[in-house]
This record gives structure tokens, sequence and C-alpha cells, in this order.
């Protein structure tokens, strides 16, 4: 049976910890700052780990990371 291919997508935008977690980039810092408040731009910062529902769609994007 050939090898499953990972999305290309997935590979690009997000990684899986070292303990399975799967860290992605923080939503909702495209577009639009002016209306968002100082809270939201410093907590949104950096990259944080997606929610039980959202990381098993993308490890299931990656079969064989980790």
């Amino acid at each position: 049976m050939p090898k499953m291919k990972t999305k290309s997508s997935a590979k690009k935008r997000f990684k899986i910890s070292a303990t399975g977690k799967v860290i992605g980039g923080q939503a909702g810092k495209q577009h639009g700052m002016i209306k968002r408040t100082n809270k939201f731009l410093r907590n949104a910062r950096g990259t944080t780990a997606l929610c039980a529902a959202d990381a098993k769609i993308i490890k299931g994007f990656m079969p064989y990371d980790r």
C-alpha cells in the first residue's frame, strides 16, 4: 500500500510538539487591529496550542508527524 500524503497547507501552518499537542499561530490578527483591544493584541502574540477537536483534524492531515 502506498504512503499517505501530508497536506501541504497543514505542514506549513502547524507543528506537533514533543507532548503531541498541535501548535499553530494565533487567530484573529490578519487585519482590523484598530477595533481590537490592546489586551487582545498582547495575548494574541506568538503561537498557541489548538483545542482537542481541532488538533484531531490536523493530526489527520499529518499522518507521519510523531
